[in-house]
């Protein structure tokens, strides 16, 4: 068996033993290639090194806040983790969360977040991509991605040092720009459709998701979609405005 036949079968198994995972009310195959167990060490270690290198606020009307806003959502999601919701002193914008249910909010979100309904957005995002693995997927694009550098590099090690040069050049630029960047914009645009979702089914006003998202883009200079792992926030909110349509509808 040559390596262009090899290729194709190794790609074939990944894509066989990969595309087994569907993420929640999207529906959407995922290629998963660690295991949930994998994923969920990972994510402890992680949040354990975040907790150490961050002043965490405990016992604060905004603390409490984020527990008791991040507790509803997560007893909604259907998912059995071992949910943890600190807020961090911290002025950036932003929240995330680790595999397993580790839920950071930053203070800087605060100032966005004008209600709870539109912190519950922030909170409802993070939780998205914790219960759709959004992590595990980037780690296994990021796996295959190398795979298949690799194995080029091995195909054309007859060719030259210049062909496999040349080769890494454009597959490095071809897999950033036309794979990895637009898979985190569909994971972000996904987290954002499940977030809904979650807000929905735990009471919250789904109109101020889209408050919540029009205060983060007011006064922003956003660079060109296809170079952001994000997408743009004219786009986010008109898909947003879409989802909640069809949400809606459902009731």
């Amino acid at each position: 068996m040559n390596i262009k036949q090899n290729l194709i079968l190794i790609t074939l198994v990944l894509f066989m033993s990969a595309c087994t995972h569907k993420a929640p009310y999207t529906n959407r195959n995922q290629m998963i290639l660690i295991s949930s167990e994998k994923e969920l060490a990972l994510g402890k270690q992680s949040y354990e090194q975040t907790l150490k290198e961050s002043k965490i606020i405990y016992n604060t009307k905004d603390s409490l806040r984020v527990k008791r806003i991040g507790e509803r959502i997560a007893r909604v999601s259907q998912k059995n983790y071992a949910w943890e919701f600190n807020l961090v002193n911290n002025k950036a914008k932003n929240a995330f969360c680790l595999p397993g249910g580790k839920v950071v909010v930053y203070t800087g979100i605060l100032a966005v977040a004008k209600n709870d309904d539109q912190l519950a957005t922030v909170i409802s995002h993070e939780i998205a991509h914790a219960l759709a693995r959004h992590g595990a997927e980037r780690v296994s694009a990021g796996m295959i991605s190398q795979g298949v550098q690799t194995l080029g590099n091995i195909a054309l090690s007859t060719q030259g040092s210049q062909y496999s040069q040349a080769f890494n050049i454009a597959y490095g630029l071809g897999a950033q720009y036309g794979v990895l960047m637009p898979y985190g914009r569909l994971q972000e645009s996904e987290a954002d459709e499940i977030g809904i979702h979650l807000m929905h089914a735990a009471g919250y006003d789904l109109n101020e998701a889209i408050k919540f998202w029009e205060n983060m883009s007011a006064g922003k200079n956003e660079g060109i979609e296809f170079l952001s792992t994000h997408p743009s926030s004219k786009n986010r909110i008109k898909n947003i405005k879409n989802i909640i349509k069809k949400v809606q509808k459902t009731r």
